[in-house]
């Protein structure tokens, strides 16, 4: 008699990892949550608001993953896709409410899935959302053995009124720049075929260990800033660099105008420079060390600033919005 198990998958792994996970997804749960997991589906109650607006997004790790793999660390890149998917509602000024993941493997290693959920309700504590469900699917033949995938999904809410989507942003606005993290989930299969040793010393660690450092989530700082300012637009820097998703704030033909000198680029990212790649690829494939940007009015942007300073985020006036559609102009 043939068992599904003799197929490749352990249904008694399965479960064995469910127990694991219990108590980090446990630990995200907030008074919206209606239900434990072991449902057929996640329930969450929506807050009171006078007009609410649900939004959503969803989003992976990317190659990224295969670092985790090579180090045999996959507690942080759960962290990431959290963080890709709620910095990104963010930017229309949505307060995350709970999120979902994904993960699919070729032959389930319980411990390797919880440490990977770990990382996804890690990031839903740093983000205030609660982790209400998942999928884990297991499919020999389909992954090579040690291998994950993982995704995500997460619904925030926001006022209609307060929604953020760059409509009164106009020209004299100015940029400020939060500090990223490092390379946070993106350009990931350029910086494996720039440094196919993962064991070579970077400022006293593995570069390997480096580079899966976390992406940064913004949403507690940001969320906390926008009960005091009004905040024009906001992007997310991920794939595509400055090039593509700071003008994805704008409504109207503008152009950001960002000075390269107005910070500091971090070491990791000198680091990739030097091994060949010019520089406006680097401005249009990694966040170069600005991992979130604000529009905001002139007149308010010292104190956001310090706002953002006190809380503990680097932050930086990084350039302007001036006439025009170029884009972005980097100078």
């Amino acid at each position: 008699m043939i068992t599904y198990k003799d197929s490749g998958v352990d249904i008694e792994e399965g479960y064995k990892s469910v127990n694991l996970i219990k108590k980090h997804v446990e630990r995200t749960f907030n008074a919206g949550v209606l239900n434990s997991i072991g449902s057929f589906a996640g329930m969450f109650e929506l807050p009171k608001y006078n007009n609410p607006v649900l939004v959503s997004g969803t989003d992976g790790v990317g190659t990224k993953l295969d670092i985790a793999f090579r180090m045999k660390k996959y507690d942080t890149v759960g962290i990431d896709c959290v963080a890709m998917c709620v910095n990104d509602i963010l930017c229309h000024g949505a307060k995350p409410l709970f999120f979902l993941d994904y993960l699919a493997c070729g032959k389930l290693d319980s411990k390797v899935a919880e440490q990977l959920v770990k990382g996804v309700s890690e990031g839903c504590i740093t983000s205030g959302c609660s982790l209400i469900g998942g999928e884990t699917a297991e499919m020999p033949g389909f992954y090579r053995e040690g291998e994950y995938d993982i995704a995500g999904f997460s619904v925030g809410v926001v006022e209609k009124e307060n929604i953020i989507d760059g409509r009164d942003i106009k020209e004299g606005d100015v940029l400020i720049g939060i500090a990223s993290s490092g390379a946070h989930s993106n350009g990931y299969s350029l910086i494996r075929k720039l440094i196919p040793n993962l064991e070579i010393d970077f400022e006293g660690k593995a570069i390997g260990e480096v580079l899966l450092t976390p992406t940064k989530i913004y949403v507690k700082p940001v969320l906390k800033l926008m009960e005091s300012f009004n905040i024009k637009g906001m992007a997310h820097v991920t794939g595509g660099g400055f090039y593509e998703n700071i003008p994805r704030m704008f409504k109207d033909k503008l152009t950001a105008v960002v000075d390269k000198k107005s910070y500091q680029v971090p070491s990791i990212f000198n680091y990739l420079l030097s091994l060949g790649i010019n520089e406006e690829q680097m401005f249009n494939t990694f966040n170069m060390g600005i991992g979130f940007v604000l529009c905001v009015d002139r007149k308010d942007s010292e104190g956001i600033i310090k706002a953002l300073e006190a809380m503990g985020e680097k932050a930086f006036a990084i350039g302007y919005v001036e006439a025009g559609g170029a884009g972005l102009c980097l100078k």
